[in-house]
């Protein structure tokens, strides 16, 4: 059988722009990929780990309370009860298969909310691979716990104390190991970087709109009028959007991190003021300074914090498919009180800026419209940032 080529660019973004060492690595995942996506005994594990041991499929559920605020249905794709707290679960498990099937015995990842690096801690003690995360040493600080919860995993993690010393340079640091350990696997957390990842990790996460979709056709008997999802490089929007990509009738629309605001150099909305460029190995949109210099940025969620974004995310903006707004701090905080106050659920601040942007745009939409929001990822691990953030208020 004929293996599909596996997709390197997304319209004019995307491409493979690394070292010339990190070629041979890449091009054996994409074809490792290639090869697995036709191999029934890896997808009969992976479909099995993913039931009985990442507790698949997620529900959704029908947030009655903010449903009647806003006079609209919101519906909640629950990712936040998947074991490990995130959405990350999804592709950390396809990714260590993956690695394991390639004979891989050290696994690196790096991770900015923590929820990644959890995620690849996890599975790495599952499948009894090494495993070490690169973190950024401000997320470190504002995110203890996932940083105790990989080391209990047994992962040993290195703080990056460079740069922003956020998510961007524990990706510099974990590509200047992979360079000289070519044996290692590098575990890429989002649907960004240089080819193959963007549509391994895409593939990976697909599971999270596939169900879905069937899932709202069963519980309303209709496909959303709108699905919105939270984006930083971009990896949940992605899982969740591609089961509604061919539905013209289903609005898409992505959220990402205004920060203190947009008039403002405090902010991480790289769809909204971001231009092109080249950086982390892919061609995409960056948040640069006038000499195409890396922008350093901020936002309340660590997972957000990143000056980049996915390149299948510019082109769906390029052609229109998915509108992107960014969303405040100040914003996301009071999605996350809200949520919490009417649903009985603490999501995670990165998946506040999409429940903020729903509940923003609520009244465009006709009363008794289906408004759908991916929770991707659970707010334990943020309760330090919002006591802090309501402490300096």
């Amino acid at each position: 059988m004929k293996q599909e080529k596996i997709q390197d660019r997304f319209g004019d973004f995307g491409g493979f722009y690394v070292p010339e060492s990190l070629t041979g690595p890449l091009h054996n995942i994409a074809n490792a990929f290639a090869e697995i996506k036709e191999n029934e005994a890896f997808q009969k594990e992976l479909n099995t780990l993913l039931t009985q041991y990442a507790g698949r499929p997620t529900p959704i559920t029908h947030a009655k309370n903010l449903s009647k605020l806003v006079g609209r249905d919101v519906f909640l794709k629950r990712e936040d009860l998947l074991h490990g707290g995130a959405h990350k679960t999804n592709n950390t498990l396809g990714q260590g298969l993956l690695a394991k099937y390639m004979g891989k015995t050290r696994i690196i990842a790096e991770t900015g909310a923590g929820q990644h690096g959890v995620a690849t801690a996890m599975i790495g003690a599952l499948l009894g691979i090494p495993v070490e995360i690169y973190m950024g040493a401000i997320d470190v600080e504002r995110q203890k716990a996932n940083v105790e919860r990989m080391k209990l995993f047994g992962a040993k993690v290195h703080p990056v104390t460079g740069g922003s010393q956020t998510l961007k340079d524990a990706i510099n640091e974990a590509m200047r190991d992979w360079v000289t350990h070519v044996d290692t696997y590098y575990l890429f957390g989002t649907a960004a970087g240089p080819y193959p990842f963007p549509a391994l990790v895409a593939y990976f996460q697909r599971v999270v709109g596939i169900e879905a979709r069937m899932q709202m056709l069963v519980k309303t008997g209709h496909l959303p009028d709108a699905v919105f999802a939270c984006v930083g490089g971009g990896s949940n929007a992605m899982g969740i959007y591609q089961g509604f990509l061919n539905d013209p009738s289903v609005t898409l629309y992505g959220a990402e991190a205004a920060g203190e605001g947009l008039t403002t150099d405090k902010h991480a909305a790289t769809l909204t003021k971001g231009s092109y460029g080249v950086f982390h190995g892919m061609h995409s949109k960056f948040l640069q300074n006038g000499d195409g210099q890396i922008a350093e940025t901020h936002s309340i969620s660590a997972g957000l914090d990143y000056p980049g974004v996915g390149p299948e995310h510019v082109a769906l903006q390029e052609s229109g498919r998915v509108s992107y707004q960014a969303i405040t701090d100040a914003e996301a905080i009071e999605a996350f009180e809200l949520i919490a106050k009417t649903e009985g659920i603490i999501a995670a601040l990165e998946s506040c800026h999409a429940v903020a942007l729903a509940l923003k745009l609520a009244d465009t939409f006709p009363l008794g419209a289906r408004l759908l929001v991916n929770l991707s990822g659970r707010g334990d691990k943020d309760m330090g940032s919002y006591l802090e953030y309501k402490k300096s208020r």
